[in-house]
């Protein structure tokens, strides 16, 4: 069995928002439905162990509160401050516990975290899944995605060899081409980020899919189950906006199995 659960489901500034007194932020303050830190998924299998998907500035909580003391792997999508935050963080416990971590990135992801952080090949050994990679019965490749004002990311799909089961993690990308889109068809269950529901700001300030255009996304490559993360105080998950009843929210600590 595989088994994903949801570490962080917030945007690169999370929930709440320190400035800000708005109805999500203020119930995040207090009952805590709406409180998300940094995305990260964390994945369970039996046969490979633990593996992250992105190490933000909330690592160290994000592990405390799923009971987690050490982890295999991490994948990273792209070298953005949410999505790398922890890793000195993870360097210094893989120090500590006298293990050297695995980090699995594209080439050009790998080569913007050694730039800002040229000591952490001490901790962590820096590998390259450019050309894909395999991890227990999961066969993983990545291909990069628009990421709108911010430049571009990675999206990673999993291919199981002995079921058929295809999943895929795509956070931060926008207005992807037919060719970025190819690998999200046939697919069990796509993970998308989706900060806004419908997000008011010029298409040249923005990064990221919000719902309505995500909504439209799925009904041309048709997974059987999405999942939104990477939601922005705009998204209140105590709300029924009326998705899909395939389609859903992603709150923290929330699971899916395989």
């Amino acid at each position: 069995m595989t088994r994903l659960t949801f570490l962080g489901t917030g945007d690169a500034m999370g929930v709440p928002r320190i400035y800000c007194e708005c109805g999500v932020c203020q119930e995040a303050r207090s009952r805590g439905g709406n409180r998300r830190l940094r995305s990260s998924l964390h994945i369970c299998d039996k046969r490979s162990g633990d593996t992250l998907i992105d190490c933000g500035p909330d690592f160290g909580r994000q592990m405390e509160l799923a009971g987690l003391r050490s982890i295999h792997r991490v994948l990273i999508t792209h070298a953005h401050f949410d999505h790398i935050g922890g890793l000195v963080e993870w360097a210094d416990a893989c120090r500590w516990l006298g293990e050297s971590g695995q980090l699995y990135a594209p080439q050009i992801v790998i080569d913007e975290i050694q730039g800002r952080f040229p000591w952490l090949h001490q901790s962590i050994d820096f590998l390259p899944m450019d050309e894909g990679i395999q991890i227990g019965m999961w066969k993983v490749t990545c291909w990069r995605v628009n990421h709108g004002k911010n430049g571009y990311s990675f999206a990673f799909r999993f291919d199981h060899e002995e079921t058929g089961i295809a999943w895929a993690y795509c956070s931060d990308a926008i207005g992807l081409s037919e060719e970025q889109i190819k690998p999200l068809y046939d697919l069990n269950l796509l993970i998308l980020g989706t900060s806004f529901f419908k997000e008011p700001f010029p298409p040249e300030t923005r990064s990221v899919y919000d719902v309505t255009e995500a909504l439209e996304l799925m009904k041309i490559v048709q997974p059987e189950s999405v999942i939104f993360t990477h939601l922005s105080h705009d998204i209140d998950v105590g709300r029924d906006y009326s998705l899909p009843e395939h389609a859903m929210f992603a709150k923290t600590g929330m699971t899916f199995s395989f």
